[in-house]
């Protein structure tokens, strides 16, 4: 097997590095800070004004969906399977567009009459408030897990880059800095951190870590030397994989409340659609072949002992998760290591910062305020405690969890399986059932959680979420074609979605009601 000529095997992080860093998350916070007194209501708050264009959306979504969990996931991925891992992100391109099309004309029209700020409104309003109310539990507590997942991502990261430094103690500064500047500027901060964080990833990846790397490990034929062909084909995986990845992943763009909130912040529709466009194409290729190659990288670094003075001689000696920071580290000079560092940490904080916008936007506006109305002032000093307290939670959460991937997909097949069904009815059906809507989120989502719990062994090795949507669709097609809707007192009909008046905003909207 080649080696790495002229490398050290184990160096502590320069001082340039450390700096870089420090630099980074100061020009974090202080974009924070810097809408910290621009935020004036929760409209400002939670989607930016409604005053965004495509490219800022676009890169936001694609940051937010992306992020550090698929980033180390998928270097995980590329580190155990190779190329084929990919693949993981071509269901995100599918489910950004689909959503472009089936979604966004819908939402984006109905949200700039309604004046919509969460996702749960929209059940609110196509079905009843006590869907939205279920709605917004479950997709509190599947955010809370993402934004755990994602600060377990950092604390990866962090631990890998600064030997001195624990898991947990990287889970608590990774934690902080991005509640802090969640806290205090929004959407609008969150936005625009996600654009700055999004280059810093792209021009770290394309211009220094894939080519250090790539001439680091010794380039074509030390990969060929060391790993199994497989590896660098695009067909190692199984139908299940496929399956598995197609129901988690694109379902999240018709239900994930991160989404919902940057159509909302869209000047308009063409803007929208367009930024999901944008989405799309960053997914995949770019970004799905970007982290398998660099996790496959990593793999071959282990098998030439890079990674031995940090303890990793074996295959079974590491987390596969870990071979990727742990290559950037071995390989890159100072200064480079400290950019392509604050790259991937850019990653890990644009989805933990927007998943706890996310959790914040639905305790606030669709469950506290749903037993009490309050001023718009107390709104937003309510909405600013509340993501302090939730990020204190996915804190507290994240340093009792050890794998990355797994709670990320599992945080998203909780929501999936409980509110993708009830959105295929509301852009399916003109007559729309709330007792369908209801019943299909509780028995989809309590389903996938039961079977992952149990750890029960699936038919053909197909995912939880899978049987959690089957369950769901029958649950609602039950209701909806007997037309039994007890919830209402009424047999299933029109719904005032459909009213032209409320179109004209001219009846009570569903935002709070």
């Amino acid at each position: 097997m080649g080696g790495a000529i002229g490398l050290p095997s184990h160096r502590v992080m320069h001082i340039i590095d450390i700096s870089i860093f420090i630099l980074y998350t100061v020009v974090m916070l202080g974009i924070g800070f810097f809408f910290l007194k621009r935020n004036s209501t929760t409209e400002d708050y939670f989607v930016g004004g409604r005053s965004m264009k495509s490219w800022h959306i676009g890169l936001s979504v694609v940051a937010t969906d992306v992020g550090g969990g698929f980033s180390i996931g998928l270097g995980g991925l590329g580190f155990t399977m190779g190329l084929s891992g990919s693949w993981m992100l071509f269901t995100g391109l599918i489910g950004a567009w689909l959503s472009a099309v089936l979604l966004i004309p819908t939402i984006s029209r109905l949200s700039t009459k309604l004046k919509w700020l969460t996702f749960p409104q929209v059940f609110g309003h196509f079905f009843s408030r006590e869907v939205a109310f279920l709605a917004a539990l479950i997709s509190v507590v599947g955010y809370l897990g993402f934004t755990s997942s994602q600060i377990l991502a950092g604390a990866k990261l962090a631990s890998a880059s600064f030997p001195q430094l624990s898991i947990n103690s990287a889970v608590l500064i990774m934690g902080i800095i991005a509640v802090v500047y969640t806290v205090m500027g929004g959407l609008k901060a969150v936005i625009y951190t996600d654009t700055v964080q999004w280059i810093i990833l792209m021009a770290g990846l394309i211009f220094v870590g894939l080519p250090v790397s790539y001439f680091a490990i010794g380039g074509i034929d030390a990969i060929k030397a060391t790993l199994p062909q497989s590896f660098l084909r695009f067909d190692n995986l199984s139908w299940q994989d496929l399956v598995n990845w197609f129901i988690t992943i694109v379902p999240i763009w018709f239900v994930g409340m991160t989404l919902y909130q940057r159509i909302y912040a869209s000047r308009d529709e063409k803007q929208a659609k367009k930024a999901w466009f944008i989405a799309g194409l960053f997914e995949w290729p770019v970004m799905a072949l970007m982290g398998v190659i660099l996790g496959l990288f990593s793999r071959v670094a282990l098998d030439q002992g890079l990674f031995v003075a940090q303890g990793y001689d074996t295959l079974s000696s590491i987390d596969a998760e870990m071979g990727l920071p742990l290559l950037l580290r071995n390989v890159l000079p100072a200064g480079l290591m400290g950019l392509t560092m604050s790259a991937y940490f850019s990653a890990v904080l644009s989805t933990a910062d927007s998943c706890l916008m996310a959790a914040s936007g639905n305790l606030v506006t669709d469950i506290i305020l749903f037993f009490k109305e309050l001023p718009e002032k107390k709104q937003l000093q309510l909405s600013q405690i509340t993501t302090l307290l939730l990020g204190a939670a996915a804190i507290t959460i994240a340093v009792s969890l050890e794998s990355v991937l797994d709670l990320m997909l599992h945080s998203y097949a909780f929501m999936v399986s409980g509110l993708f069904v009830p959105v295929i009815g509301f852009l399916a059906f003109k007559k729309r059932n709330a007792t369908a809507a209801f019943f299909a989120m509780l028995t989809g989502g309590l389903t996938t959680v039961t079977l992952i719990v149990s750890d029960a062994r699936l038919p053909l090795q197909l995912d939880a979420n899978v049987f959690g949507i089957t369950v769901s669709a029958l649950v609602f097609l039950f209701f909806q074609f007997t037309g039994i809707d007890f919830m209402t007192g009424k047999k299933t009909d029109e719904t005032n979605a459909d009213d032209p008046s409320l179109l004209d905003g001219e009846m009570i909207n569903h935002t709070n009601n």
